[in-house]
């Protein structure tokens, strides 16, 4: 009776221990809800648990999610892609005890960011899937997989991810829950906890334009030929430090082009980010086009494309001659025109009445009075002249005083005619005038130049490509060159054309420079391909080096600024046909007049 009784309680006590141990695998207890909900409450983040082929039982499922509900936490036993902008939100839970974990695991293009795992694995009993097969997984870089071993009570969290697709998966503490949840991590931010991708290899592609003998200066930052490919160069070294940031190894190649897309297929550097030849690129302007194939983090080298010019003198836009006086001295000089003849106009009729005709140069009439006014305003002289003293002091006084107007007038003509115009400061300005407008001969202007559409910019590229011969197309140094002699508008990247104008300009050629934008595009931006694993790593990267002044410090080292103009003294320059444009036209019209009066006058004595 003893043995039986013996063997039956021996046989409760098994089937008991065995309900616990199936309670405790299945993770349906209170002991798993709270550690979900914690954790959950620990992220500190918008949450939406996803429980794809949870084997729990209907009414557990319920109940479980019931809980989630009351403590505040969307949850669904079911995943469907909808709109990617909730997917940081999404934390997918799996449970290994249960058959189909395995297809749970391998959603694809789901095990990395933004999307976040947290999977259980029950140690003291069989799971169905092998635990081992995780470091099998593709966990990269950005990936926040979460492992949670349970033991009893008590449960331990592990971070899983690769440095690199081809390396070791490396896991690192994140904390354990018994009735409490412990976070270990020394920081909550990913970039402090993967900043060190432990060797893997990073490729950059560099658009190389100017000059192939950037290829060699390059990689070795020497900081030579700084006028051929600037924007590439100062690129490579703030990325090659954010390289240095990461532990990653620098590798490097070339493209002579941004990328632009036709035929539906890419070219140049969008291309290499495109096929996975690199991980990055040289900062370019973002559009929407690239925008499918890259990711733009953050700016590095800052750089403009813009039209290059100097004020066309100001002769050639105005007529310098009306430009010396203000309005009130132009009347002033009228007035004083009008009363130096009625003053000499008296004094040589009381003169006639006096001496007679026959005993003085003058006969009274207003036109000689006109006449000699003329002359006293130009400073010529006259063959005719008073013969009685209160004459010759009116017209020494006449004299006089019209000299120092005559010399006010031409000292501002001659300051004049050295003097830039401010005539032309935007695009429509540049558009309509007579400079002769061009562009850098390389492969961005004709591309940018002809995807524009708006009627301005139309005008533009026509006046650029023209349609007899290559159009306006010229190199760096015919460019600045042509700059230099005026009247001429480059189009191109403003540290290469600045840089040659240091060194080849005078100091007095440097006051009129001028610069119109063109594209009117945002700063340029460091792309990154679409999938990689590394964009907030290189990203955050990107962000330090900026905050710690570093780019900064390369862009002074290396930039050029726009040239200051420390001599504002002209100098000399030849008068020319079109300086001269205005006099010519009043000297037409004055012929003109004249034959017409000599005509009449011909007419009128016949007659």
């Amino acid at each position: 009776m003893g043995r039986q009784v013996f063997n039956i309680l021996k046989m409760f006590k098994v089937i008991l221990l065995s309900f616990s141990l199936y309670y405790l695998v299945l993770a349906k207890d209170e002991v798993t809800v709270n550690f979900i909900k914690s954790y959950i409450a620990n992220e500190n983040k918008p949450t939406f648990l996803i429980c794809n082929n949870l084997c729990w039982r209907k009414n557990e499922k319920i109940a479980f999610f019931k809980e989630l509900s009351d403590a505040g936490i969307r949850s669904s036993s079911v995943f469907t892609e909808r709109s990617s902008l909730q997917d940081h939100a999404l934390l997918f839970f799996v449970d290994l005890s249960c058959p189909l974990a395995d297809v749970a695991l391998n959603i694809s293009g789901h095990l990395r960011s933004p999307y976040r795992w947290l999977v259980l694995h029950h140690k003291i009993n069989h799971n169905n899937y092998d635990v081992k097969n995780l470091w099998n997984l593709p966990l990269l870089a950005d990936s926040e997989f979460v492992l949670a071993i349970r033991n009893g009570d008590k449960i331990t969290l592990s971070e899983l991810h690769k440095p690199s697709s081809n390396g070791p998966t490396h896991s690192s503490p994140r904390g354990y829950y018994n009735h409490v949840l412990v976070d270990t991590r020394t920081n909550r931010e990913m970039f402090r906890r993967r900043k060190d991708i432990m060797g893997h290899t990073l490729t950059m592609a560099n658009v190389i334009q100017d000059s192939n003998s950037s290829i060699y200066h390059l990689p070795r930052e020497n900081r030579l030929e700084l006028y051929h490919d600037p924007i590439a160069k100062r690129s490579w070294m703030n990325v090659h430090i954010a390289f240095q940031m990461l532990n990653a190894t620098p590798r490097y190649i070339f493209s002579h082009r941004w990328g632009y897309k036709r035929n539906g297929q890419w070219s140049g550097m969008i291309n290499d980010l495109n096929t996975g030849r690199a991980d990055l690129g040289t900062n370019c302007v973002a559009s929407s086009d690239r925008l499918s194939v890259v990711v733009f983090t953050d700016s590095i080298s800052k750089f403009k494309v813009k039209f290059i010019f100097r004020q066309p003198p100001l002769s050639y836009v105005s007529n310098i001659f009306t430009l010396p006086f203000s309005f009130n001295v132009w009347i002033a000089t009228i007035l004083t025109f009008i009363i130096s003849c009625v003053t000499i106009f008296f004094a040589t009729k009381l003169e006639t009445l006096s001496m007679g005709k026959t005993q003085t140069q003058l006969d009274g009439s207003i036109g000689d009075a006109m006449l000699l006014t003329m002359c006293a305003l130009s400073q010529q002289g006259c063959s005719k002249e008073p013969k009685k003293l209160s004459g010759r002091i009116m017209l020494f006084v006449i004299f006089t005083a019209l000299m120092a107007l005559y010399a006010a007038y031409s000292a501002n003509i001659v300051v004049l005619l050295q003097a830039p115009s401010n005539s032309i400061k935007t695009l429509e300005q540049l558009a309509h005038s007579k400079m002769t407008i061009a562009a850098l001969d390389v492969d961005y202007n004709h591309f940018v130049l002809k995807a524009q559409k708006d009627d301005l910019r139309r005008l533009i590229y026509k006046r650029i490509k023209s349609e007899k011969g290559k159009g306006h197309f010229y190199n760096l140094n015919e460019g600045v060159e042509r700059v230099r002699q005026g009247l001429f508008a480059f189009h191109s990247l403003m540290e290469s054309v600045y840089r040659r104008i240091e060194e080849t300009f005078l100091e007095t050629e440097k006051c009129d420079l001028m610069e119109v934008d063109f594209m009117n595009a945002l700063d340029p931006f460091v792309p990154i391909y679409k999938h990689s694993p590394y964009i907030e790593l290189l990203r955050v990267a990107f962000k330090r080096i900026h905050e710690s002044g570093i780019q900064m410090a390369l862009q002074k080292r290396i930039d050029v600024p726009k040239p200051r103009c420390t001599e504002k003294m002209s100098a000399f320059s030849s008068v020319g046909l079109p300086n001269l444009r205005p006099v010519l036209i009043f000297m037409l019209y004055g012929i003109t007049a004249s034959v017409l009066i000599l005509a009449i006058e011909i007419l009128i004595h016949k007659i």
